[in-house]
């Protein structure tokens, strides 16, 4: 089975594997993409920001990027999510499951579905993010020294400014465990096209106010990004038995006009 990772803030390459660039054209605009060298490894790499990071959390092309997969064949994504910290046993430098989220993004296209010849959809979130691909996750960390906690609310702001205190308040009154900036709407695509996708937030700081002052926290994450990544690679290579319902989620009342949609390179 085809299978992706998507990183962000902090994780920029697979450290011990070999890809090659791809730009992919959809009709949402062109899409790059790192295709694995090894034979035996059916693996596509997305850097969301890019290698460089230098496109902001509001400013990524999400439909590109998740429509790149799918017409690539992709299954099945694991992604990351560097974050802040709300909930105090999410603290920096720990890890856990995404699991549900809140929604606080604007101005994004948040759907594949936008009527007329883009047809008309709309998609069941009572399971948010594949709880079958999330449970392996679990069940391997241990192998790679790696310790999750088992479930998390994202909270999606906007960015590409941090929040403020009396937000930070509000979303740990709503039930938010961590906050980020890019989790919505990766994560409403992929369910729109049947794609299963689960997420692990990397905390990097404690939330606006927690603090007195919102600090970065300091420390080399190489280790850790990698035994992460490896996690991922070992998780997408196992038999998973899926009893989520992460292909039908989209219930479809009018389909998309067909447009002819081949994996192409772009210029």
């Amino acid at each position: 089975m085809r299978s992706a990772i998507i990183t962000g803030t902090g994780i920029y390459e697979i450290a011990g594997y070999s890809f090659r660039p791809e730009s992919i054209a959809t009709p949402y605009g062109p899409a790059q993409v790192f295709l694995s060298e090894d034979p035996q490894l059916d693996l596509v790499f997305l850097a969301r920001h890019g290698l460089q990071h230098t496109t902001p959390p509001h400013k990524i092309n999400y439909r590109a990027n998740i429509k790149a997969l799918q017409m690539l064949g992709v299954k099945q994504v694991l992604a990351t999510y560097a974050v802040g910290s709300i909930n105090p046993e999410i603290p920096p430098f720990s890890l856990a499951l995404i699991t549900d989220f809140l929604d606080f993004t604007s101005g994004r296209p948040l759907s594949f579905f936008d009527g007329g010849d883009s047809g008309l959809a709309h998609t069941s979130m009572d399971q948010p993010l594949c709880p079958s691909l999330g449970a392996k996750v679990l069940e391997l960390a241990p192998e790679f020294n790696l310790t999750l906690r088992k479930e998390s609310v994202y909270v999606a702001s906007n960015g590409p400014r941090f929040e403020t205190p009396a937000e930070i308040r509000a979303y740990g009154r709503l039930g938010g465990d961590v906050v980020g900036m890019t989790c919505v709407p990766e994560v409403v695509l992929a369910k729109e096209l049947g794609i299963h996708f689960a997420a692990v937030a990397f905390s990097i700081n404690w939330a606006t106010g927690i603090e007195e002052t919102m600090t970065i926290v300091e420390g080399d994450r190489g280790d850790l990004n990698n035994r992460l990544t490896d996690l991922f690679i070992k998780t997408l290579t196992s038999d998973i038995q899926f009893t989520c319902r992460c292909k039908s989620a989209a219930m479809i009342f009018h389909p998309p006009v067909e447009r002819g949609e081949t994996a192409t390179k772009g210029g």
